[in-house]
C-alpha cells in the first residue's frame, strides 16, 4: 500500500483487528516500508542532541531496531533492545546483530541499574495513561544512577492544522473499534500530551527537561514539530 514492499490494505486491516502483539508480529516483515517506522530525520536529530558518549544502552519498545542504530552511535558498551513482539525482534536481529534482544512486556522490565542511556521512539501511544507510570518506573530502575532516558515525541499540531484533525479522527476511530471489537488494539495519538508526559516522568523520579529538535522544523504557528525529553535519574539513585 505504501510501497511495493510494504503491507497491502488487507494486511493492515488484519493488523488493526488483531491484538497489539499479534498485529505487530504479522506486520513485522514489512514494517520498515511503512510511514510508521521512526523517520531517519528524528533518529539523526536525537543523535546530534544527546551529549554522549554513553556506556551501555537500552532501546525500550525497540521494534525492528531503529532506535538501536542510535544507541550504536552513542554507546561504547553493549546495547540491548526489548519488545514484546517476537516478529519485530526477529527483524531487529537482522538490523542489529550485535545487540542483545529481549522479549518482554516493557511494563515489567527485567532490568535493574544496568544502563547509562535508554531511548524510546514512537511507542507511547500504545500505552494507556494509567500504564505510563509503571513503564517509566521500570525504565528508572533499569538505569544506573545518573542515567538518561531520551524520549523523542512530536509536539501537538495547532488546532487549525490538518494534522490536528487527522489525529483526532484516528483516535475516535480507534476508540469505537476498541469499544466493539476484541482483542483491543491500543494506539492513540492524543493520550500523550506534553504536560502529562512531563508529569509522569517526574513522578517516576526523573529530573526532566525538554529541548526542541529545531532541525525538524516548526508548525505554521512557530511551535516546534518535535521535542526531545531528557529525563535523568539522580546521581544518588534516589
Amino acid at each position: 500500500m505504501f510501497s511495493p514492499r510494504g503491507p497491502s490494505l488487507r494486511e493492515l486491516c488484519i493488523q488493526a483487528l488483531s491484538s497489539v502483539e499479534r498485529g505487530y508480529d504479522s506486520l513485522a516483515p514489512k514494517f520498515d516500508y511503512t510511514p510508521f517506522r521512526t523517520p531517519e530525520s528524528i533518529l539523526e536529530a536525537t543523535v546530534q542532541a544527546l551529549p554522549g558518549p554513553f556506556g551501555e544502552g537500552l532501546d525500550v519498545c525497540c521494534g525492528t531496531g531503529a532506535g538501536l542504530t542510535v544507541l550504536r552511535r552513542l554507546c561504547r558498551g553493549p546495547i540491548t533492545g526489548v519488545d514484546f513482539s517476537a516478529g519485530m525482534l526477529e527483524q531487529a536481529r537482522r538490523a542489529a546483530p550485535d545487540a542483545n534482544l529481549v522479549r518482554a512486556d516493557v511494563r515489567a522490565l527485567p532490568f535493574a541499574a544496568g544502563f547509562d542511556l535508554a531511548v524510546t521512539f514512537g511507542a507511547l501511544g500504545h500505552f494507556l495513561p494509567a500504564e505510563r507510570p509503571t513503564l517509566f518506573e521500570g525504565v528508572y530502575r533499569a538505569l544506573r544512577p545518573g542515567g538518561l532516558l531520551a524520549l523523542a515525541m512530536g509536539a501537538p499540531p495547532p488546532p487549525r492544522s490538518v494534522s490536528y484533525w487527522t489525529e483526532l479522527g484516528f483516535d475516535l476511530v480507534m476508540r469505537v473499534r476498541n469499544a466493539v471489537w476484541r482483542p483491543s488494539f491500543v494506539m492513540y495519538y492524543r493520550t500523550t500530551g506534553i504536560p502529562a508526559i512531563r508529569h509522569d516522568l517526574a513522578a517516576a523520579g526523573f529530573t526532566v527537561e525538554s529541548i526542541a529538535l529545531t532541525a525538524l522544523g516548526q508548525h505554521p504557528d512557530g511551535s516546534p514539530r518535535c521535542l526531545l525529553f531528557l529525563a535523568r535519574k539522580p546521581a544518588d539513585g534516589h
